[in-house]
């Protein structure tokens, strides 16, 4: 039995040989020529030209650019000669309405700045960074004109709301 299970593969071995493996070597020759891959040139290489960056002549790409407050033709800006108020030196994003009050029968607003100190607003008060004059309080925002330059500096108006903060 044992000898009839090695014979069994040595046959079957036996059996996938082939005495002329002319064929074969026919098909491995021809195969090939059939295809010719067409192959571009390669680009031209242009010389490496350096840029010399004249820090005298140019600004500096890594600092932002700082536009002047100019007045222009009189048109829309903001009062630059008033003095500032304390909460204008917070950006908008940093100052959370808290709450609203009314005094005297006038609405007042809540505004807590990052450093958890709270102040009591008016309409006609300053928030932010962007000249944010106070227009009109709710019970539930604070509704905002600011002043922004565009890319070439002139000063556009947008309003923002400051929104009642729930915990």
């Amino acid at each position: 039995m044992r000898r009839i299970l090695i014979l069994l593969p040595l046959l079957w071995l036996a059996g996938c040989s082939d005495k002329n493996p002319d064929d074969l070597k026919q098909f491995i020759k021809t195969a090939g020529s059939r295809f010719h891959a067409k192959i571009a040139p390669l680009p031209e290489v242009k010389p490496y030209q350096a840029f010399i960056y004249d820090d005298d002549a140019m600004q500096d790409p890594f600092k932002p650019r700082k536009l002047a407050y100019s007045l222009g033709d009189g048109g829309l800006h903001p009062d630059l000669n008033r003095a500032r108020q304390l909460l204008e030196s917070y950006p908008l994003d940093k100052l959370k309405m808290v709450g609203a009050v009314a005094l005297k029968g006038q609405q007042d607003a809540i505004i807590k700045t990052p450093d958890n100190t709270v102040y009591i607003v008016k309409v006609g008060n300053y928030l932010g960074t962007d000249f944010g004059k106070v227009v009109a309080i709710s019970d539930h925002d604070v509704k905002l004109k600011e002043f922004v330059q565009d890319g070439v500096g002139n000063w556009l108006e947008r309003y923002t709301t400051l929104t009642l903060q729930d915990k």
